[in-house]
């Protein structure tokens, strides 16, 4: 909810105008004037006779007036009178009542006249009486004994006051007598009962009377009152009475209603017009009645009702005379109904509609006094002057009596005079004073000079020109100094002067002037408009629905005139904040911490400037779990059910959305509540379901969004009676533990389930298939029976039924177990195997009599084992395994063997006692394999033309090594690939010498083992020659491509491929070696790149541990740096790199820490002494250096050769460092690229990895792999994937200069 008002300045500027406008004939004081009067005391005025009586009159005039009195008509010589005083200048009369005198002398009617040259004022006549508080008269009172039911009325009857007293009843304990619509108190102050209950018996029924005007309370005797119930009353008549006597009183009965206040069907009331109209109904009668109210004829005056004392009295404000007519009550219970009409008059005191107004004339002008008042009857209108009817007056020839008009023509100076006219009729009368004065005056202006009015952008501006002159001047407007007169519709010229702008704008600011001028004179006077801009909350409050011990936020964020200064002022349904300290108030907003209950309302923002106030409210509502239910009954109690009722509890704001009921046995498990039913939320009783024999208590717990309640109380216990039991045991069970005897278990019943006392189990078994009885045994307190002497491993029918002391449970059915197992007596027979490849094969066996099982089959178990490998013929440490083919299996397949191996396996049968005897062992051996990929190859000692390669045997040869395969080709620095050059190599050697290389280039090597079933694994490796540091030329590569005959330092078979280079991507894109380098707000990342041209970089990081996303920052271009800035100083970060269209490809994670946040102790080293010397130190240095350059160059000097092969060598080929011989660092200005290794494999070359017929279902379960019951394989088979030559692993050797160099750019 949200509500917004501006209030500006421009609304007390109205009311203002709306005085002025009144009052523009007040004539200044400086300037003669009759007598107006300001002050004086009201007609009726009732005084505290413990006090002095202060009687006001005051009033002015030019000169100022004297003053004199009259009392009950006479003239008032105050003189006389020790006991009163006037004060100085006024004509307030002060009788001294505390120091003698008495009030009661001083009652009477007072008037006031004021009186100077020019005229003479009166006052009303003030009435002067003083309050009375007379004591109760003393009476007798009688105890009230009334019997249960009837109507009675307790009277007040206060002692008649002045004012009249305000009447209450209370108690001797000062406590007010609690009221409702069966008993109320009266208009009258009489107590009135409707019916009265025995509750209603006490003897101290006492009605108070308090009289505000002295300040004290008047105490009535207290009246005694006796409820004689029915029952005591019979009581009573038996005790007096005979048997045969015919006795009781009769019950309580209903009685339909009666009025008992006012009496009779009809009644009149007469009310005056703006006063407050009472009526009132009062009913007797059983059940109570209710009263309603209407108007005949018409309908109750809308938002001026008002129904008071539980509506047994209709109150209608401020009324008129079209609120005359006929009202009705109605008393109405379940047996009938009364009624009465009240017929109001509304008469009405003379009420004003022209007042007469003070007249200021100049000599010879017109005027009228104008005097029209109305009431009900019609008032008299009379008219005196200076106090004296004007009948009787001195004559003017200048004034013509109209009825209640004077007439004013051709006034003089002795014209001036004040007229009063007096409006009277039966009910009151007005007096009015209005003088007329003769004056000739030039134009004045009231209004200070240069005054400032500020308004609001788009409200009304109100330019103030208060004036005076006789004749009465002419007033103009002009804006600015030399503006021209103010004119048309945008503007409102008001009778009193004052210039309203209806909608004041921007532009509107400036000086404004006001011209007065009449025959005698003109005047001007200058007034200064500012019109500001409107304050506004531009973000307000929103409704907020919060929990319970929450935190709420409400904004208020405003734009006002920057010349303005608002407050903000936060309010709780209209009122204060709380004084808590929960309570934060905010520049732009309200924070309630720790939210509970009492929070929940209307909380507003109001924004005051000196010109404008604006405001806007939102509703917060604490939502909270719901209090728990309360007041649980239990009804309808039968054997199997019961109903249950509850009042749902407080839902604190979020409806309940369903009440979950729960139980306790008390008999079986006290304390422990179980779930029972739930109902919707707004249901709220429910039939229950019962079992027999359990001590019922329930509880209600009220479930709504925010979560589940307390639980309720619990109700009353409900213990239902016993019977047989309804169910029997279940997951009932014959396993035998041993091959002699079978074990029956059960799940025994809970105490709920046993619906009564003395549960027990009879346990029934019987052979099946045979023609036996069944045998039976009851047992109690176990889940549990063995049975002994049984054979091995056959089948019984059993069955277990419960019974109580009432009797057994229904028939139970029947399962079916066996006696106990043994181990299988014989092995699996016919063990063959067939070896499908390396490193797989299929056994088979024969299955075993099921006789023999003598349990129930579960499987087959192969154990197999190495016992050595073929070509080490080195025998290890055994290490079985184990496969389990679930069911009747006849075979199997061993996987994961390893190649030219010797084997060793044997088939065993399982049942649930365990294994059987093992088959005779079973050898079987595997052929040959593809090797496993050489342990290593390091390529060392680069030259100008030859490479050294070193290699360690395949970890695993999988068979006899016939030779290795070595294949190596150039890459240039464009990734082309040249030419694949393959050696074989014999299987004894280890290492290799490559000779006649070109110098300063890149090679990639492909290296695996061969056996004579083919080639394994390959691992790649890359390395370069060392560059001609003496300069030579590079052969280039291309047609005729210049490949120097290449030697090795063994003898190996050469195979040439036709020169010519292939434009690949390089594989395995990566980067890789993420560094940073860290300073307080910023740091340097930076990383190697390896993969595809013209990739575009990104960098993402974040704050490590935080779960938040990544922030992403684009590299520009294809730099291999970046600098991350705006970071926070002492925290540490993560940082990753990735490349665009790459999907998925990003480096690893690496980690950071900003340093700490230093204070700043930098200077401005520019403006340093020292700083300015060394600039100028090298400055004059390379001045120096230029000189002697120039010298050299003149003299014809020369550079070393190997300078100037220095100065023009190409700029991509790096030095050697001069002390150890090695590349130096290489760095691409450019790009700032890494190495980038790829490659192609010939298309001829490609290795591919065998092909299986091998289905997985014939695999079993174990170390690799499980099988499900009919044998079939679950776990996983793979076989490691041959790699292609561009495939291999990646070269471990850190990145040369030359490597850079050859790389991809």
């Amino acid at each position: 909810m949200m509500k917004k008002k501006i209030m500006s300045a421009s609304k007390a500027s109205l009311v203002l105008l709306l005085c002025q406008m009144v009052s523009a004939l007040d004539v200044p004081l400086d300037l003669s004037q009759p007598p107006t009067i300001t002050q004086q005391s009201p007609k009726d005025y009732i005084v505290d006779p413990r006090e002095n009586i202060v009687i006001q009159c005051e009033a002015k005039g030019k000169p100022p007036p004297s003053f004199s009195w009259t009392r009950n008509g006479t003239h008032f010589d105050i003189d006389k009178d020790a006991q009163v005083t006037m004060k100085p200048n006024s004509g307030t009369l002060v009788i001294n009542i505390m120091n003698g005198g008495k009030a009661e002398a001083y009652e009477g009617v007072y008037q006031c006249t004021a009186r100077n040259e020019r005229g003479a004022a009166i006052s009303n006549n003030i009435v002067i009486r003083p309050s009375r508080s007379p004591l109760w008269t003393k009476e007798k009172l009688e105890p009230n004994q009334v019997r249960e039911g009837d109507s009675l009325v307790l009277h007040c009857r206060p002692p008649v006051g002045l004012p009249p007293p305000i009447i209450f009843w209370m108690d001797n304990a000062f406590q007010r007598l609690p009221q409702s619509e069966r008993v109320s108190q009266g208009l009258n102050g009489d107590l009135y009962f409707s019916n009265v209950q025995p509750e209603d018996t006490r003897e101290d029924y006492i009605c108070y009377a308090r009289f505000n005007h002295t300040q004290t309370i008047q105490q009535k005797q207290p009246i005694s009152v006796k409820v004689f119930s029915m029952d005591s009353l019979n009581d009573t008549i038996a005790a007096n009475l005979s048997d045969t006597d015919i006795y009781g009183a009769k019950p309580v009965t209903e009685r339909q209603p009666v009025l008992l206040t006012p009496t009779g069907s009809t009644s009149t009331k007469v009310e005056l017009r703006g006063n407050v109209l009472l009526l009132e109904c009062i009913a007797a009668g059983l059940p109570t009645p209710v009263i309603r109210w209407i108007k005949e004829g018409g309908e109750l005056p809308a938002n001026r009702t008002f129904f008071e004392n539980f509506k047994k009295t209709l109150k209608i404000v401020d009324v008129s005379e079209a609120d005359s007519g006929n009202y009705k009550c109605i008393a109405r219970n379940t047996l009938g109904s009364a009624h009465h009409v009240i017929s109001v008059t509304v008469k009405a005191a003379p009420y004003w509609i022209t007042a007469p107004r003070n007249l200021v004339l100049s000599p010879g002008e017109d005027g009228t006094l104008i005097c029209r008042a109305n009431g009900n009857p019609k008032p008299d209108i009379s008219w005196l002057a200076n106090g004296v009817p004007i009948a009787i007056a001195p004559e003017d020839p200048s004034r013509k009596v109209d009825g209640d008009t004077i007439i004013f023509s051709q006034v003089q100076e002795r014209s001036s005079a004040v007229y009063q006219c007096n409006a009277s009729n039966e009910y009151g009368y007005l007096l009015a004073n209005a003088f007329v004065n003769v004056l000739a005056e030039p134009p004045r202006i009231l209004t200070a000079a240069n005054k400032l009015y500020q308004v609001i952008a788009d409200s009304p501006a109100l330019l103030d020109c208060a004036y005076f002159g006789s004749p009465k001047p002419e007033i103009e407007w002009f804006k600015g100094v030399k503006g021209s007169i103010l004119r048309g519709n945008e503007y409102v010229f008001h009778d009193n002067g004052t210039l309203e702008i209806p909608v004041a704008q921007k532009d509107s600011s400036g000086t404004y002037t006001c011209v007065a001028r009449n025959e005698l004179g003109k005047i001007q006077n200058e007034v200064q408009l500012e019109v500001k801009d409107p304050t506004m909350i531009i973000k307000q409050p929103e409704y907020k629905v919060i929990q319970r011990y929450g935190q709420v936020s409400f904004e208020c964020i405003i734009k006002h005139d920057s010349t303005l200064l608002p407050t903000v002022i936060w309010l709780k349904d209209n009122g204060e904040l709380p004084g808590d300290e929960r309570f934060l108030v905010g520049k732009d907003n309200l924070t309630i911490m720790n939210v509970t209950d009492k929070d929940d309302g209307t909380y507003t923002c109001i924004v005051n400037t000196t010109l404008d106030s604006v405001s806007a409210s939102a509703v917060l509502t604490v939502v909270a779990r719901p209090n728990p239910p309360f007041d649980l009954e239990l009804t309808g109690q039968l054997e199997r059910s019961v109903e249950l009722s509850w009042v749902p509890g407080d839902e604190n704001n979020s409806p309940i959305t369903n009440f979950v009921i729960e139980y306790e046995d008390g008999l079986h498990e006290p304390g422990v509540w179980h779930h029972q039913t739930e109902v919707p939320g707004t249901q709220t009783t429910v039939q229950l379901k019962l079992s027999p024999y359990v001590n019922y208590s329930f509880r209600v717990i009220a479930v709504n969004e925010i979560g589940r309640s307390q639980p309720s109380e619990p109700s009353e216990q409900y213990l239902t009676k016993s019977a047989n039991p309804d169910e029997n045991p279940s997951n009932v069970q014959g396993i035998g533990s041993e091959p002699d005897n079978l074990v029956i278990t059960w799940e025994s019943l809970t105490g709920f389930q046993s619906n009564g006392p003395g549960l027990q189990y009879k346990v029934s078994w019987r052979q099946k298939d045979v023609d036996d009885e069944w045998t039976s045994v009851i047992v109690a307190n176990v889940s549990k029976y063995i049975v002994s002497g049984t054979p091995t491993f056959v089948p019984y029918e059993i069955k277990v039924q419960a019974l109580n002391d009432l009797g057994y449970a229904p028939e139970p059915s029947e399962v079916i177990g066996h006696s106990g197992e043994d181990l299988p007596m014989v092995a699996p027979g016919n063990v063959q195997v067939h070896v499908i490849n390396s490193t797989l094969a299929k056994v088979h066996w024969d299955t075993v009599p099921l006789k023999t099982v003598r349990g129930h089959l579960q499987g087959y178990k192969v154990y197999y084992w190495k016992v050595q490998s073929l070509s080490r013929r080195s025998k290890r440490h055994v290490e079985k395994k184990i496969l389990t083919f679930r069911g009747n299996k006849t075979f199997g397949m061993l996987p994961g063997l390893e190649p030219y191996s010797s084997y060793k396996l044997n088939v065993r049968v399982v049942n649930g006692k365990g294994e059987g005897p093992a088959s005779p062992d079973k050898v079987f051996k595997t052929p040959e394999g593809v090797p496993s990929s050489p342990s290593f190859l390091k390529i060392t000692n680069p030259t100008l033309d030859s490479l050294t390669l070193e290699w360690g045997s395949p970890t695993h040869p999988n068979g006899v090594l016939t030779s290795y395969i070595l294949k190596f080709q150039p890459i240039n620095n464009t990734h082309e690939l040249g030419p694949l050059v393959e050696i074989r190599i014999p299987a004894n050697e280890s290492s290799l010498i490559l000779k006649n290389l070109n110098y300063s280039t890149r090679y990639k090597f492909y290296f695996n083992a061969q056996t004579s079933v083919g080639s394994g694994s390959q691992i790649t490796e890359e390395a370069v020659t060392i560059m001609d540091e003496a300069g030579f030329l590079r052969p280039a590569v291309g047609a005729g491509k210049g490949y120097s005959e290449i030697l090795f330092a063994t003898s190996p078979v050469m195979h040439t491929v036709r020169p010519t280079f292939y434009k690949v991507q390089p594989l395995y894109p990566r980067i890789r070696n993420v560094t940073t380098a860290a300073a307080e707000t910023y740091a340097n990342i930076s990383w190697e790149y390896e993969g595809p041209d013209h990739v575009n970089f990104y960098v993402e990081y974040g704050v490590a541990g935080s779960k938040e996303d990544w922030k992403k920052e684009i590299v520009n271009g294809s730099r291999s740096f970046f600098v991350l800035k705006g970071l926070t100083p002492g925290t540490a970060y993560k940082v990753r790199v990735g490349a665009e269209g790459l999907s998925g490809f990003r480096s690893s994670e690496d980690v950071f820490e900003t340093g700490p946040a230093m204070a700043s102790r930098q200077v401005d080293i520019a403006t340093q002494g020292w700083f300015i010397g060394l600039m100028c130190a090298v400055a004059l240095l390379i001045l120096i250096l230029l000189i002697v350059c120039f010298i050299r160059r003149n003299k014809g000097g020369k550079y070393p050769v190997k300078e100037k092969e220095d100065a023009h060598a190409d700029p991509e080929i790096q030095p050697m460092k001069e002390d150890d011989g090695t590349f130096g660092e290489y760095s691409d200005a450019e790009d700032h690229k890494p190495l980038k290794k790829g490659s192609r494999t010939p298309s001829d070359r490609t290795v591919k990895k065998e092909d299986s017929d091998d289905s997985l279902v014939d695999y079993g379960e174990g170390v690799n792999g499980q099988f499900n019951e009919d044998g079939s394989f679950i776990g996983q088979y793979s076989g490691k994937k041959e790699k292609e030559p561009a495939e291999g692993n990646e070269s471990s050797e850190a990145p040369s200069p030359v490597n850079a160099m050859n790389s991809f750019v």
